[in-house]
């Protein structure tokens, strides 16, 4: 069976995950593409999990907030965009898990809730799935683009929810949710013995914040665990198009071998592969004049130029035709180098273009 090119993938897929090491031009190719589903007339979503957070720089407007703001273009489908406010998020889901406002209140309130929010290892992944939970409950989208943190990192945005699950499933979790949960007097001495020990380590005021957490917490669980179980599911679906930016450079196949293998150890594929900022062609270079004279040395520097450019344009090619050759058949597109950064919707526009023409296998 025949791969899907990158067109089929941008418009059909229900999530575009779009991975790629550090500086090969990602959150940029992210937004064109959230711009190639727009010209494809379906209803774009993208948003950005990197903390560096430039997709607002892409898409050349000012800032993103935690919620879709509409980018307005000539396309006939639609597009939004949002940059993950991993604390905001947090509070949201508490403020919706919550029976009441007053036990979100003690959990939001509580210090060990606002240090876990802003300090625990994976928080920024895991809220970025509620995110993308949340939006593709509301219905409102025919496709979301995550633009992710550069590879490696990308894969704790994929494992977020095991991790989530399996906090929750944890035995000391559980045990001290069980008194709160059943009222069990043999799960309190338990839960009280392990708080007490944190007491002598850490002192008497963590364990009244450990305390009044878990107890605002009781009964919530279950719903984080349901939530993260949803998410993974679309992630480990059909729905869901892991898309692959890489750079022209040697370096850069390791990067990508990585990651193909990390997710292939999911049972999971590439759907596509985006080489970008490749280098235009100019041709063959030519040969400085014999016996040229100071008059021609703006000719010899310009040959030497196009020699050099072409030594690019050939080692380009090789790697090019090795990535294709490691993830065949997956089909691999080309965007061309930019001849500056784009910072703006019509050069968004031109690159989302060539995206949508520029499949290559």
């Amino acid at each position: 069976m025949t791969p899907p090119d990158l067109r089929t993938v941008i418009g059909s897929s229900r999530v575009v995950i779009c991975c790629g090491s550090g500086g090969v031009g990602k959150t940029t190719v992210a937004a064109a593409m959230g711009i190639a589903a727009a010209l494809l007339g379906r209803r774009a979503c993208v948003i950005t999990v990197d903390p560096a957070r430039r997709l607002a720089d892409a898409l050349a407007v000012g800032s993103l907030a935690n919620t879709p703001e509409p980018i307005e273009g000539s396309w006939t489908g639609s597009l939004d965009a949002m940059a993950l406010d991993a604390k905001a998020t947090f509070d949201d889901l508490v403020r919706g898990h919550a029976p009441d406002p007053e036990q979100a209140e003690r959990i939001l309130t509580n210090r060990l809730y606002q240090n876990l929010v802003t300090t625990l290892s994976g928080t920024q992944e895991y809220m970025a799935t509620e995110k993308l939970h949340e939006l593709l409950e509301e219905g409102r989208y025919d496709v979301v683009v995550v633009d992710t943190p550069p590879s490696r990192n990308a894969l704790d945005f994929l494992a977020a929810p095991e991790r989530l699950a399996g906090f929750l499933d944890n035995r000391v979790m559980r045990m001290l949710l069980a008194p709160a949960r059943s009222g069990l007097r043999v799960a309190g001495l338990a839960s009280e013995l392990v708080l007490r020990n944190l007491g002598r380590v850490a002192g008497k005021a963590i364990v009244e914040d450990t305390i009044g957490f878990f107890r605002a917490f009781a009964g919530m669980e279950e719903g984080f665990r349901r939530r993260a179980d949803a998410v993974r599911q679309v992630l480990d679906s059909d729905e869901s198009s892991f898309v692959l930016v890489a750079s022209p450079r040697l370096d850069a196949i390791s990067e990508a071998d990585f990651f193909a293998e990390a997710i292939a150890g999911r049972g999971l594929g590439v759907a596509a592969v985006i080489v970008n900022r490749v280098h235009p062609d100019f041709g063959p270079p030519v040969q400085s004049a014999a016996g040229s004279t100071l008059a021609d040395a703006p000719w010899d520097a310009l040959a030497r130029n196009l020699a050099e450019m072409a030594a690019i344009v050939a080692n380009e090619a090789q790697t090019i035709e090795e990535i294709g050759r490691r993830f065949a058949p997956t089909p691999v597109t080309r965007l061309p180098l930019a001849a500056s950064d784009i910072h703006d919707l019509s050069a968004l526009d031109d690159l989302a273009r060539r995206m949508l023409s520029g499949t290559i296998r």
